[in-house]
């Protein structure tokens, strides 16, 4: 049975980040999401986390936050180097807070050479972390220009060239239904390599039910076809987000 998460880089943004951890347990999350916990105290996100009994289910590589700066290095042929310092760096950090699954950003290229950068830094990464998973995932060209990784079908290409166990996909559906306009369709193809989801609706990137996607069919979806990893509110709540969960029921 899937289990429901809370990004809670989006979520209680008014909160410290280890109140935001307890607001998403009062709330009945079973995990939270940091999308960058790099300049958070590390102590009270772990206190917060051992207090409340959730996990930190995800975090995005490379460190520190990308704001203002470029959004990752992993197909960047030039930074191969910036790379394997950055992931050494995350995962420092995704040990220390026993983080599932870690989230790497292939950074803003283009062409066969940033393909292959691409599969040559997962392969390495695979070999030096390998027992962390390890997670890729198409961002849509609006949202993010530029960025090498929005196709499905590539990142299956990847996926399958690196051939590691523990890389695998991050499934956003809102990004799914931007890059294909066929969620469901988008799911079928590519749902067997995915180890985790995150939902939001479209216009707006709000909580699910909010918009044009069908996200009440995708949870359907996800259940007939037996997936069991986490669903992930990665959004931003029109309101105050305790008002913005009923889609929570519509998983289970």
């Amino acid at each position: 049975m899937p289990k429901v998460c809370a990004n809670i880089s989006f979520l209680w943004k008014d909160l410290s980040v280890p109140n935001r951890v307890r607001a998403a347990a009062a709330a009945g999350f079973g995990a939270v999401e940091i999308l960058f916990p790099y300049d958070d105290p590390m102590p009270e996100v772990q206190s917060a986390l051992a207090q409340t009994g959730l996990s930190l289910a995800l975090i995005n590589c490379p460190p520190p936050n990308y704001t203002g700066g470029r959004r990752g290095f992993a197909a960047v042929p030039e930074d191969r180097d910036r790379f394997r310092q950055d992931f050494r760096r995350a995962l420092r950090y995704a040990k220390a807070l026993k983080v599932e699954h870690l989230h790497v950003m292939a950074g803003v290229a283009m062409g066969p050479e940033a393909e292959a950068t691409f599969i040559e830094n997962l392969n390495w990464a695979c070999d030096h972390a390998p027992g962390q998973s390890i997670l890729i995932e198409p961002i849509n060209a609006e949202d993010m220009p530029g960025y090498f990784l929005s196709d499905f079908d590539v990142a299956a290409r990847v996926i399958d060239a690196v051939g590691a166990r523990t890389l695998g996909l991050q499934f956003d559906a809102y990004h799914a239904h931007r890059i294909t306009g066929d969620l469901a369709g988008t799911w079928a193809a590519h749902g067997a390599r995915a180890r985790h989801v995150q939902v939001a609706d479209h216009p707006g990137r709000n909580e699910p039910g909010t918009g044009e996607i069908d996200l009440s069919g995708f949870f359907d979806q996800l259940k007939a076809d037996g997936y069991d990893g986490w669903i992930s509110g990665e959004y931003a709540p029109k309101a105050d987000p305790e008002a913005g969960l009923d889609w929570i029921r519509q998983t289970s």
